[in-house]
């Protein structure tokens, strides 16, 4: 059963929510595309990608009626299936045309909701989808923390700058760089907690987190009789680590979409 998280982002999409799609398309849009370039490199030109891949988000919610989560179909495969649709009916509908005749657009073949359906799924598309997601939650933390706070957390975590240079270039102890830097990590476990379940279709998916080293719920240190203790230095290291690569390597992905954007190679 979906959880109340997903079927809200869902209705939404359906009551035509423009932030609802404006999330929807800058969360997933540059994966969508990448795959799309992939696919139709020498059929399909970047503009036409892009219209695809508004295509490929537009049936997303379209389908969900259909959607059965007891077949055990994943979120990354339900957006995969949808944009291979698109991009066949794009190609099918050009060759028509080449030939003279019309082409009208193909049912939706819905055995994609398998668990063991073959979609061509690979590691690197998953990988890329999680991404996603993970950078949608540190999206969310910038827009809604402390902006020092957030430049704490950037210029530590995803630019690597020594603890002691950072506070040197805020202009506070390096004790309450540890201290941002702890609440920062704390929201943006909450949030990726938070994307992960609205995006998450299945238990594999809820368990993604972890997979990929963003261990969502530490455990504490010396606690007990309902204390809390202390935080897990370990995890919290780990997290870091694990959310700056992935960070780095959304932004190339980023880049790599600006670039097709801009009609660059």
């Amino acid at each position: 059963m979906l959880s109340n998280m997903t079927t809200g982002f869902i209705r939404r999409l359906r009551d035509n929510d423009e932030t609802a799609w404006f999330e929807l398309w800058e969360t997933f849009g540059p994966v969508i595309r990448a795959q799309l370039t992939k696919w139709g490199r020498g059929r399909v030109g970047v503009e036409t990608v892009r219209d695809l891949s508004q295509e490929t988000l537009a049936a997303l919610s379209n389908s969900i009626e259909r959607y059965d989560p007891g077949r055990g179909a994943r979120f990354s495969t339900w957006l995969l299936a949808i944009a291979k649709h698109v991009l066949g009916d794009e190609i099918d509908r050009r060759m028509a045309l080449k030939r003279g005749g019309g082409k009208s657009n193909a049912s939706f073949d819905e055995t994609w909701m398998l668990a063991g359906s073959e979609m061509g799924v690979d590691d690197a598309y998953e990988a890329a989808v999680f991404r996603a997601k993970v950078e949608a939650a540190i999206r969310a933390v910038e827009a809604e923390c402390d902006f020092t706070d957030f430049t704490i957390y950037r210029m530590r975590v995803f630019d690597g700058t020594p603890g002691k240079d950072v506070a040197d270039s805020i202009g506070v102890s390096e004790p309450t760089v540890s201290r941002r830097l702890a609440k920062v990590r704390e929201l943006l476990r909450v949030r990726l907690r938070e994307v992960v379940t609205t995006y998450s279709f299945t238990k594999e998916e809820m368990e993604e987190a972890q997979r990929n080293g963003l261990e969502l719920n530490p455990n504490t240190v010396g606690g007990s009789g309902g204390s809390a203790g202390t935080p897990d230095r370990s995890a919290d290291a780990s997290f870091d680590e694990a959310i700056a690569e992935i960070y780095h390597r959304q932004m190339q992905l980023r880049a790599e979409d600006q670039d097709l954007a801009s009609g660059g190679r």
